[in-house]
């Protein structure tokens, strides 16, 4: 049986039917993030969708020296913290090292513990233990058994509400594939699975000094994903992927989220028989 999590006014896990992680890879500014939240929350609303909103602060894996990172933790706990309170939206950011944990449970609905980063036993335990759920992501490198020893590291520090992402595995140089077998593995495992449809598409280092990728298969690999039986979608969006400052190459645009949602709704409703 999947665990179940409550998060915000929803709960993630068990029967229950599938939620949304959405939003821009990075906090660009204020305005762009308030603009997907609304906007992605109001079609949550109407598709009746669980709906967490998510953005990082801090970019600390990006390839180039010159890549945008983002505001820093003190502006971006900021404006995250009044997206939450005006908006009324659960919010999830990633921690990218252990000082930053306690600054960012005191914000985040959920944290986020990087794919490069599953296997940092003093992060993973850290974040296990500021007392709010956190989701893991599956790093590139690891296979979906391998994510049992990372739920263990966080349930050894009495942390069980945790979620386990599927991003992509490395296939060869510059390329990622999907195992959809790795979603039954890692649910199998008792906790909700989330799918990371954006990152996903991914071609790491195919631009050169950023990574490229594939947005146009996005839609196939999340129906493909709820039809298998998944617990979240994880999807970045941006009003202009084209301008966006991190991850332009994968995000898909805020005007054909609805198609990709509506469609991951209907799946999942067969799957769950609800």
């Amino acid at each position: 049986m999947v665990r179940q999590i409550t998060i915000g006014n929803m709960t993630i896990g068990g029967n229950n039917p599938v939620a949304l992680i959405a939003g821009p890879c990075v906090i660009e500014s204020r305005e762009i993030c308030f603009e997907i939240a609304e906007r992605v929350g109001a079609l949550c609303c109407e598709l009746g969708i669980g709906y967490i909103f998510k953005a990082s602060f801090d970019k600390a894996n990006r390839m180039s020296i010159d890549s945008f990172r983002g505001p820093g933790i003190e502006k971006g706990l900021e404006i995250l913290a009044e997206i939450k309170s005006r908006l009324g939206l659960p919010v999830l950011t990633d921690v990218h090292e252990v000082w930053q944990v306690e600054r960012v449970a005191e914000v985040a609905d959920i944290l986020q513990v990087p794919a490069f980063l599953c296997r940092q036993t003093d992060l993973v335990v850290a974040a296990a233990k500021c007392g709010k759920p956190v989701n893991f992501k599956k790093a590139q490198f690891m296979s979906p058994a391998d994510m049992k020893t990372v739920a263990d590291k966080a349930v050894s520090s009495g942390n069980s509400d945790i979620l386990l992402t599927e991003r992509g595995s490395s296939f060869g140089y510059g390329n990622l594939v999907v195992d959809m077998r790795g979603l039954v593995v890692m649910r199998e495992l008792g906790y909700p699975v989330v799918f990371d449809a954006t990152h996903s598409v991914q071609r790491p280092g195919g631009l050169g000094t950023a990574s490229g990728g594939d947005p146009q298969f996005v839609p196939y690999l999340v129906r493909a994903a709820c039809a298998v039986g998944i617990d979240a979608l994880f999807i970045e969006t941006h009003p202009d992927p084209s301008k966006a400052l991190s991850d332009a190459a994968t995000m898909i645009p805020l005007d054909t989220l609805r198609s990709v949602l509506a469609q991951a709704k209907a799946v999942d409703a067969i799957v769950k028989e609800t």
